[in-house]
């Protein structure tokens, strides 16, 4: 079987911010959780058996305990921060697994459902739907892999080396040297891209990396200047790897079957009649329609 692991916080500013906006029959403004929802359904009918989707119910997370400038929800339009409970009640009320963050992300729930995937033999191929980079480091051979839904971008462990220069073990130290403006850390003075590829294809972690220039791999540009910079400021390119490195702790399933679509549950039907999506209703319940019919035939 394959797995269909999806960023739902991706999603929602994707369509909050792209979709037109709409609000149901109470005012409230629902216009990109109809898009999620549409977004969901549609991999649905194209045969995603087991889905998942990881949310950030509150922006913050542990990782503001150890680094004051990491990202908050401040700056984040009312409209689309509503929209996070709604989006989560609907898609359970459609039956699909949904992991609301508080403590976590949604970045560590994905790579913790993705690793427990991964560990099950069942399982043909693990995909984690978002082109988040931080995602890039839960890439496994074939066997895990990043979709990117709007490209159409599959990016296996060959990708992610092709698009960073780095393999995935190595992606928390290249954003900790880079930095990561989404998530608020500034990364090490005088890294960029560049740099943090040269440097880690030769020495996959920070710790690899000789503290005398001189011993540095020669195909290196300024090795003596990035040295200087990064064992300068040794403790904060550590802490910047870690703000980068998701949890596998997160609360995720117990159980592959866990994920399994089973069709709408009976709310559903009225809570899309309140956002005036009654046709989403008539989609998720045809699809069953061809799985119950399929299982009578073999009854039979």
């Amino acid at each position: 079987m394959d797995v269909h692991l999806v960023d739902g916080t991706y999603e929602l500013f994707r369509h909050f911010f792209a979709a037109p906006a709409a609000r149901d029959v109470n005012g409230q403004e629902i216009g990109a959780v109809r898009g999620v929802l549409t977004s969901v359904l549609s991999m649905i009918e194209r045969g995603a058996t087991h889905i998942g989707v990881a949310t950030d119910h509150v922006v913050e997370s542990f990782r503001n305990d150890l680094y004051p400038g990491y990202k908050t929800a401040e700056g984040v339009p009312p409209e689309l921060l509503s929209q996070f409970p709604i989006l989560e009640q609907a898609l359970e009320a459609m039956g699909v697994v949904v992991w609301p963050m508080v403590e976590f992300e949604a970045d560590d729930a994905l790579a913790s459902a993705a690793a427990r995937s991964a560990a099950d033999e069942r399982v043909t191929q693990v995909m984690i739907c978002t082109p988040d980079k931080d995602l890039a480091q839960c890439v496994i051979g074939t066997r895990v892999v990043q979709l990117d839904r709007r490209r159409n971008i599959l990016r296996d462990e060959a990708g992610v080396v092709a698009k960073f220069g780095v393999k995935p073990q190595s992606i928390p130290d290249y954003l900790a040297v880079l930095g990561d403006n989404a998530d608020g850390f500034p990364g090490i003075a005088g890294w960029g891209e560049r740099a943090a590829a040269q440097t880690l294809s030769q020495y996959a972690h920070l710790e690899h990396i000789p503290k005398d220039w001189h011993a540095w791999h020669p195909s290196i540009a300024n090795a003596r200047r990035l040295a200087t910079s990064l064992f300068d400021s040794w403790d904060d390119a550590l802490l910047f790897r870690t703000l980068a490195t998701l949890r596998l702790d997160a609360p995720a399933f117990q159980t592959l079957d866990d994920l399994r679509w089973k069709g709408p549950r009976a709310s559903f039907e009225e809570q899309l009649r309140i956002m005036g999506s009654p046709d989403l209703f008539r989609r998720a319940r045809s699809v069953m329609e061809p799985s119950k019919s399929a299982q009578t035939t073999r009854g039979v």
